[in-house]
């Protein structure tokens, strides 16, 4: 982990992510020790498929249709051009120290970047959502975690422990089961699962009422949640369990994980869209910030701001939802010039490198999510 670095302008410290780039030199002129995951973006997932099974390696891969909206995710970074200014000229200030750090509902953190909801991690890795949420507390970035999780809630949170934590929500038809996401205890009681567990800030992901058609996964008949895998968050809810023993002669869903696993995916993937007046439901269980993913449009953006709404994330969900969508970036800027002096502003969706993440910021992005 990059050593914390202290100086008169930033008296909190910051990392010196350029004392990691001389370790890899020197391990490498010294010791001869390679680096394990390259360092070219566009490389990563020719080296990932080298490792994933094919099944793996297409869920986290692939895209909605032809993939064209993740082709427009990324032609929409490169029509952006970066322009440098001379740091002996910098009007801001010595450019030497730069101070990367963001207050992002009421919690200042080191970095404007967050870790992305990304579901089903135990088919990537076997250390999970609990080993990616260790580590995102080891670098001091927010962990959001995703409804389609592998780990439960209270599994992340422990591992995760003083970090930052968000929980993302995929929104249930049944509100009884969306109350209990929000609102049950560790023991499953009455009150306060993800509140109780130190997640502060909720996402509800606006894009993924239903499935979308995934050629890479269609060919190969796979989707995880079928055979139990990323179902965690729901098979561990006291209310989806009590449910389930009613409605099946006492059963748990590890009794039949094929059943409680058809029954999870068509309350959370149902095909029913919400609308924004039962946005009032989540209003009254989450008392924290609310943050709505999948905003791609500003009327959108605007009627968030209408019902109170704390954040959006504009995003179309990397591509993975709707083939033949508009890149999010090129939407971005009209997105800030029209609420972001109102909510807070964040954005996902084709970002690869940290220019790309420089250029969501200059766009007014206020915090970027990283993933996939």
């Amino acid at each position: 982990m990059p050593r914390v670095q202290e100086h008169p302008e930033h008296p909190e410290g910051g990392r010196k992510y350029g004392a990691h780039q001389i370790e890899i030199y020197r391990d490498g002129i010294l010791h001869n020790r390679l680096p394990t995951v390259t360092y070219d973006s566009n490389k990563l997932e020719e080296q990932a498929k080298k490792f994933l099974g094919a099944r793996s390696f297409n869920y986290v891969a692939g895209g909605a249709g032809e993939r064209a909206t993740m082709d427009a995710n990324r032609l929409a970074f490169r029509q952006w051009k970066v322009e440098a200014p001379d740091p002996l000229l910098a009007t801001a200030g010595p450019t030497t120290h730069r101070d990367l750090r963001v207050e992002l509902f009421g919690q200042t953190f080191e970095s404007p970047l967050l870790i992305a909801p990304v579901g089903v991690q135990t088919i990537f890795h076997h250390d999970k959502e609990t080993g990616m949420a260790e580590i995102a507390s080891q670098i001091g970035l927010p962990y959001i975690l995703s409804t389609a999780a592998s780990s439960s809630i209270e599994e992340v949170a422990k591992a995760n422990g003083d970090g930052a934590r968000w929980f993302q929500l995929y929104w249930p038809q049944d509100n009884e089961i969306t109350k209990s996401l929000i609102n049950s205890t560790l023991t499953a009681q009455l009150l306060h699962r993800a509140k109780s567990n130190g997640y502060k800030v909720l996402i509800v992901t606006l894009d993924t009422w239903a499935l979308a058609w995934r050629p890479a996964d269609l060919d190969n008949a796979y989707l995880p949640f079928a055979s139990g895998i990323g179902d965690q968050i729901g098979f561990s809810d006291p209310v989806f369990r009590a449910k389930f023993a009613a409605k099946h002669d006492n059963k748990t869903p590890e009794d039949d994980i094929f059943l409680a696993s058809r029954e999870w995916e068509a309350d959370v993937f149902s095909g029913a869209a919400h609308t924004w007046e039962e946005l009032e439901l989540i209003k009254q269980a989450w008392d924290g910030p609310i943050v709505l993913k999948g905003i791609q449009h500003v009327d959108d953006a605007k009627k968030a701001v209408e019902m109170g709404i704390q954040g959006i994330v504009v995003s179309n969900h990397g591509g993975r939802q709707l083939d033949g969508a508009i890149g999010s970036l090129e939407v971005l800027p009209e997105i800030v010039e029209a609420v972001g002096d109102k909510l807070t502003v964040l954005f996902d969706s084709g970002v690869r490198t940290g220019v790309d993440v420089i250029k969501a910021l200059c766009l007014g992005a206020k915090g970027v999510l990283i993933g996939r």
